[in-house]
């Protein structure tokens, strides 16, 4: 058994300073040692997908992160892990604990198929993996496998707690979270998108330079980016649908000096709308979300999507981004981009349904977009 505190340390030591998690009762202690520890941040995600994802946005940013949750979970993790962390090529250390374990003491019966299973499912999305340290003199050499693993292969390194690896200690007091929500502007009457997709991005392009970075998801949207100008400041978040947010949440995290745009689509973000809450409470305040809202699954055949009842502004507002915005159109949309950034914003824009005829998908393999951001980034210099 050791101190939660000894990990984080040692973690902390080798450039880990991202933590996001979902919790569980076995990382109770752990999760405390993080929280208390001055030089971690940690991002409570509303689920493990949405840990992994903003994990991944982290790392792309240049701060090494970890991924944590119960591995009841990691069936909602499987997407991004495969999708986003795997096609990407973006290494992060997942620490997933082992409920209902073949060989540990009794659990609650939801856990015992997971429990069976949970290494295999590892091995079936080629994660490697370890046992999380139960010795303190254990934990250097187990970093530093998963630290040589990830550096060398660009994938993922899972470590697997069992019951009892870590000793309890009780979570420090938290602060209050986030802070007044945004005042929502009136909706209107008129859903219906009079402007293409098309014409959005080509404002957000114009409005944008080298320390903005774009974040569009997947579908139509990426595609229409990367045919409308490609550039390295861009990153076609090309699987994981509903983890483009995410992924620009730990990006501004990371890198607080530059600007992220994340350019989402309404399917998108209501496939994961949890993580709006998580960005709510974190406000990053160089982070913009945009969501370009026709009212369907455009890339997936047209079928309708929720947003003729569920209003995306309403629920930003609900879940604390102090800015929203109701765009009525291209020019307005450019001028929130281009606005000097001093809080968390969103922007909703009804568009349009179609897409122009002949639409390239991107050329560029998605390791290579996303190398080549990384390197962007690492040119504008280390974070200010």
């Amino acid at each position: 058994m050791i101190e939660g505190r000894d990990f984080v340390d040692a973690a902390r030591a080798r450039g880990f300073a991202l933590w996001s998690g979902v919790p569980c009762s076995y990382l109770t202690p752990f999760l405390g040692s993080v929280a208390g520890h001055g030089s971690a941040r940690y991002v409570a995600a509303s689920n493990e997908g949405e840990a992994v994802a903003v994990a991944v946005g982290a790392q792309i940013g240049g701060m090494p992160a970890i991924a944590m949750f119960q591995n009841s979970g990691l069936g909602n993790a499987v997407n991004p892990l495969s999708s986003l962390a795997h096609a990407h090529r973006v290494p992060v250390l997942v620490v997933v604990t082992l409920r209902g374990d073949p060989d540990g003491p009794a659990d609650e019966p939801q856990h015992a198929l997971m429990g069976a299973i949970t290494t295999r499912l590892l091995e079936l999305l080629e994660i490697r993996w370890e046992y999380f340290p139960e010795a303190r003199d254990a934990i250097e050499g187990c970093l530093q496998r998963a630290l040589d693993h990830m550096s060398g292969t660009g994938l993922p390194f899972a470590l697997v707690m069992r019951k009892g690896c870590v000793a309890p200690a009780p979570v420090p007091p938290q602060p209050p979270l986030g802070g007044a929500a945004a005042a929502l502007p009136p909706a209107s009457p008129a859903r219906a998108g009079v402007h293409a997709r098309r014409e959005f991005l080509a404002a957000v392009l114009q409005a944008t330079g080298e320390r903005d970075i774009l974040v569009s998801t997947t579908g139509y949207t990426s595609r229409e980016l990367y045919a409308l100008q490609d550039r390295p400041n861009q990153l076609y978040v090309v699987g994981a649908m509903g983890c483009a947010s995410s992924v620009g949440l730990g990006l501004a995290l990371a890198r607080p000096d530059l600007r992220i745009t994340v350019l989402d689509g309404d399917g998108a973000a209501l496939m994961r709308m949890g993580a709006l809450a998580a960005i709510g409470v974190q406000r990053p305040a160089n982070l913009l979300h945009v969501v370009l809202d026709n009212g369907m699954h455009e890339s997936t055949g047209g079928q309708a999507s929720a947003t003729s009842l569920v209003d995306l502004a309403g629920v930003a507002a609900a879940c604390g981004y102090p800015r929203v915005w109701r765009v009525a159109g291209p020019a307005q949309l450019a001028g929130i981009v281009s606005a000097p950034r001093d809080a968390l914003g969103f922007a909703c824009a009804a568009v349009a349904p179609g897409i122009a005829s002949g639409l390239p998908r991107p050329r560029i393999a998605p390791p290579e977009a996303t190398s080549r951001l990384r390197r962007h980034i690492g040119e504008l210099g280390a974070a200010r």
